[in-house]
């Protein structure tokens, strides 16, 4: 062991006749302690909600789509459906067509976005369906493949928070009203269709669960009055981090006229809003580290003031002031790696059981259920960069003061 680390050991395990120095020395370790683990468990949040909230984006809608660039949806959709499926990276293609609908049962009603689809394409495309209650997905097949009777209510399947807002049940009749309606000499009034609730689906990301309903894809045409006529055409690939090249590849290959989205762009005021806030929880909470550096400022300075004389008698045996300085370096560096060793203990610990036990959350406000932990080995080298950083810098002064000890002058009185 050197020479300098082992007399800073010493210094820290050492009694002393000022017991205010080790309660100083025993708070920096535990500031220290603190901060570290404040920081490990914000960043593990922020990092969960990012992933939580990625990876529900990602499964529930598709990673691209296609539109017509006038707005007046895309005809003759079969053959470009077929086309561009093939392209590279696409791994399946959905037809859809969506608009904003009033849903009501009785008094009660709530605003939706209904997407009319082919439930057996849709599911290679998007896993909403995969959280639907059970016969949802039967009842969406086209009404030729499903047997359905004459004269029975279409089916429409919603979300569950949207079926609790309007005090729907599986089962039951809800009216559905579509602004896209026939020209009278009263005026536009808007289409309205009887639906029977055929399911629910939860996917725990609120923007779905309380805003969507599926219907069946010639269903939804006949409601706007858009028969055989697209909205969109949804893809799957391979790669959603890629989403913006292939989006680009596929935009190429259906023609002019025609325009894509990706989940990126849709949400990327989303995504960019998360990483400012995880640099902002980053600064605001590393404050405690910083008070716990400035704490260990605080017990290296009375420490010199208590060891000014063991200073002096080493420097006349011919310890070097180098020597001296380091050894107060040392003991700061001790400080802050114990501290911050006990923090990433606490912080992952303390991130494991939130992850474990579910802290619930209310999803109108935070559009997740649960409180997400997903801490990370890249964050624990950072927040230990940062901790013992700080240590070292707050031993600056004082080990700079001890190596400026004068023994003569010290021994003076001795």
């Amino acid at each position: 062991m050197r020479f300098e680390f082992f007399i800073a050991a010493r210094y820290l395990k050492a009694k002393r006749r000022q017991a205010v120095v080790g309660v100083v020395t025993a708070i920096s370790v535990a500031g220290v302690t603190a901060g570290v683990a404040a920081l490990v468990i914000a960043l593990a949040i922020t990092n969960g909600m990012r992933r939580d909230l990625q990876d529900k984006l990602v499964d529930s809608t598709a990673h691209i789509q296609l539109m017509a660039m006038n707005g007046m949806g895309i005809r003759d959709w079969r053959p470009l459906l077929a086309h561009l499926s093939k392209l590279p990276h696409v791994v399946a293609a959905s037809p859809g067509i969506w608009e904003q609908v009033l849903v009501a049962r009785g008094p009660r009603d709530g605003g939706a976005t209904v997407l009319g689809i082919l439930p057996n394409d849709e599911m290679h495309v998007s896993h909403l369906l995969d959280h639907a209650t059970p016969g949802a997905i039967e009842a969406l097949q086209p009404a030729a493949d499903s047997g359905a009777q004459g004269g029975a209510l279409p089916p429409i399947v919603l979300g569950a928070d949207l079926a609790q807002t309007i005090g729907a049940s599986v089962g039951d009749s809800v009216l559905v009203i579509s602004p896209q309606g026939s020209l009278t000499p009263m005026g536009i009034i808007p289409n309205y269709v009887h639906f029977r609730l055929a399911g629910t689906y939860h996917t725990g990301f609120y923007q779905y669960d309380s805003e969507m309903g599926l219907l069946r894809l010639a269903d939804a045409q006949q409601l706007f009055d858009e028969p055989d006529l697209l909205s969109v055409i949804g893809f799957r690939v391979d790669d959603p981090n890629r989403a913006p090249e292939i989006a680009q590849e596929i935009e190429k290959a259906a023609g002019p006229g025609f325009m894509t989205t990706n989940w990126t762009d849709t949400n990327r005021e989303l995504f960019r809003a998360l990483k400012l806030e995880q640099a902002v929880t980053f600064i605001v909470i590393a404050l405690i580290v910083m008070v716990a550096a400035l704490n260990i400022l605080i017990a290296l300075t009375m420490m010199v003031m208590e060891k000014t004389r063991d200073i002096a008698v080493m420097m006349s045996f011919g310890v070097q002031p180098g020597q001296i300085r380091r050894i107060f370096l040392f003991q700061g560096l001790l400080i802050g790696v114990i501290g911050t060793a006990l923090g990433l203990i606490v912080g992952y610990l303390a991130s494991w059981a939130g992850g474990h036990y579910h802290i619930p959350l209310s999803p109108d406000v935070y559009s997740i259920d649960t409180l997400p932990f997903a801490p990370r080995l890249r964050d624990a080298v950072i927040v230990s960069a940062v901790s013992i950083g700080m240590s070292l810098l707050a031993t600056l002064y004082p080990s700079a003061s001890a190596a400026r000890v004068l023994p003569a002058e010290a021994l003076r009185y001795e």
